[in-house]
């Protein structure tokens, strides 16, 4: 994923910051990360993806 920098100098590019959540503004980090996105491409059985999220910290919690 190639990172679209053309507008990085525009405020309203960041707008969706202003109200985001901790666990949305780490995934947006984690999203770009080259070596996430090659992990999750070659993460096709369900055993591989269980490893992915456990390397990434992809465990949460579900609310009671």
């Amino acid at each position: 994923m190639k990172p679209d920098t053309s507008q990085w100098r525009d405020p309203q590019a960041y707008a969706f910051v202003k109200g985001a959540t901790a666990d949305q503004i780490a995934w947006e980090f984690l999203r770009r990360n080259p070596q996430y996105q090659q992990d999750f491409a070659t993460s096709r059985s369900a055993k591989a993806m269980r490893a992915l999220r456990k390397r990434w910290g992809l465990q949460f919690r579900r609310p009671a």
